[in-house]
């Protein structure tokens, strides 16, 4: 079995097209061959002989080895002047596990894109979070995934614009506004572009594709959408986790979905997810639709949809103490966060106490410094505060030990005033050692927030009390320096691991006559 881990060839490769640098011909050719659907947002093949490019599962392809060519994104395909499949849609796929997977440049800048800092700030604004200069940015960028940030960018609003086309009744003209088009015209010439068709085409044929119990969204700034994921998906898991966390107000979870408020680049929003075998039902309304591509790729972060979970469970499972969990419970999940600040803050709070503690605490804290939505929906009513309010009040909300509420205040104030950048662009260990620097912030603090907002695939929280237990119910060793020891052989998947040692351990607290601690 070929893993998408498996996948990229050594960065010293002969490079044969642009994408040899990451793509290893051959073992994406036998993926092309097979269907392999588990390698769509890996990579695309482009065919030289139609000028299209599609994912390696299209069922409308079956080209000679001698006339197709592999390109690691999207954009280095359109850059070669390759035209997107219009039967498989090979921009509506998963997206790369890879950008978790890895830690470099390259991989910081597609996630940081992905989230629409472009469209926002402009390749300055690109560079200038991620610490370096535009031209050293553009160079890496071109020479890892063969196109620069501003044809990287220009994918990802081709595929915001196709969404919004054919799953609103927007006029064209506020699409291409919302989707950061500069002007109409770049709109029209880029769909043409990139899927060789005008958009009135496009929607054309979603409404012939569409099914009758699927209705346009007919409000402005409300949109339907499908997120795929590679299964298998332990959702269930996912939806409990943060349904024993969820801040009244702010989240709600019931009956298999997942709702929640949250504050976008542009303005407010709320979010409805509900997973279902083949995706995620994702149902967003938005106060400015040009937070559209930012809600998209933060709810693929929430909910961890880019794992690849058959490289996690293959090697999680060759330990004989976690092979019986890896079977119970495939493709589990490393929830993420959809706001850095206000986990951040969660983590903090949540140091050295309970989950139903520290949820008691954020609740107190969001219902006194939180900002009304400006139209409630349902159970969501208000906005996590921000870092700017709880620096200015926190100290008239906060509870508990002193050195902790200190802690959250300075922390706070960190973010405010910038001296604290947290975003999902940055360095692990570069941050893991910022967050450290601060007052009453130690390992495991930072360590979680990594895991949490960056989607760092290899985080062991070793001295954490309740995975300590799950290993020691497991048969694991127990201690630190021994679950250490024992953790090497699951890199790179150590994040993994560690959510199913803490469903050990609370299997095991819930078992009948078991003895509770502390």
């Amino acid at each position: 079995m070929i893993a998408a881990a498996d996948f990229r060839q050594p960065r010293h490769a002969a490079a044969g097209s642009i994408g040899a640098v990451l793509v290893d011909s051959e073992r994406a050719y036998r993926a092309v061959a097979s269907r392999d659907a588990r390698f769509d947002g890996c990579f695309v093949l482009a065919v030289r002989t139609t000028g299209i490019y599609c994912r390696p599962s299209c069922p409308a392809m079956t080209p000679k080895r001698r006339n197709v060519e592999f390109f690691p994104t999207t954009a280095a395909a359109q850059s070669s002047g390759y035209r997107a499949c219009r039967r498989c849609l090979p921009d509506a796929v998963p997206g790369s596990p890879e950008w978790d997977l890895r830690a470099d440049l390259a991989s910081r800048a597609m996630r940081l894109i992905g989230d629409g800092v472009v469209e926002r700030e402009g390749v300055p604004g690109l560079a200038r979070r991620l610490g370096y200069s535009e031209r050293h940015l553009s160079r890496v960028l071109t020479a890892e995934l063969g196109a620069g940030p501003l044809a990287l960018a220009r994918a990802h609003r081709a595929h915001a614009a196709r969404t919004l086309i054919e799953t609103t009744a927007l006029p064209f003209a506020d699409i291409a506004f919302a989707a950061g088009f500069s002007s109409v015209r770049q709109f029209n010439e880029t769909i043409q572009a990139v899927f060789a068709t005008s958009p009135s085409v496009l929607r054309a044929g979603a409404q012939k594709r569409r099914r009758s119990d699927a209705p346009v969204e007919p409000r402005t700034g409300t949109i339907t959408l499908r997120l795929p994921f590679r299964p298998p998906m332990d959702a269930e898991g996912a939806l409990a986790f943060l349904a024993a966390r969820a801040i009244p107000g702010v989240e709600h979870v019931e009956a298999g979905v997942y709702s929640r408020a949250i504050a976008l680049p542009h303005g407010a929003a709320t979010v409805q997810l509900e997973p279902t075998p083949t995706h995620v039902h994702c149902r967003l309304r938005l106060v400015d639709v040009r937070d559209l591509g930012a809600a998209v790729s933060r709810v693929r972060r929430l909910l961890d949809l880019d794992a690849d979970p058959l490289a996690v469970d293959e090697v999680l499972s060759a330990d004989a103490s976690l092979r019986s969990l890896v079977t119970a419970t495939p493709g589990i999940r490393v929830p993420g966060t959809m706001d850095a600040h206000e986990m951040l803050v969660r983590a903090l709070l949540g140091q050295q106490v309970s989950v139903a503690s520290a949820r008691t605490s954020v609740t107190a804290l969001a219902r006194a410094l939180g900002t009304p939505l400006p139209a409630a929906e349902g159970q969501l009513t208000t906005l996590f505060p921000t870092a700017e309010a709880i620096a200015a009040h926190g100290a008239d909300v906060l509870t508990g030990p002193g050195k902790r509420v200190e802690t959250v205040l300075a922390a706070c104030a960190a973010l405010a005033d910038g001296s604290l950048d947290l975003h999902i662009g940055r360095d692990d260990e570069e941050l893991v050692a910022e967050l450290q620097e601060l007052p009453g912030i130690g390992r495991w603090t930072a360590d979680y927030v990594a895991m949490r907002v960056l989607g760092t695939p290899d985080v062991l929280l070793a001295t954490d009390t309740a995975m300590r237990k799950g290993a020691g119910a497991l048969g694991l060793p127990s201690d630190v320096d021994g679950l250490r020891t024992r953790a090497r052989s699951w890199r790179p998947w150590r994040s993994y691991a560690g959510m199913h040692l803490w469903r050990a351990a609370a299997l095991a607290a819930s078992a009948p006559n078991s003895r509770r601690t502390a």
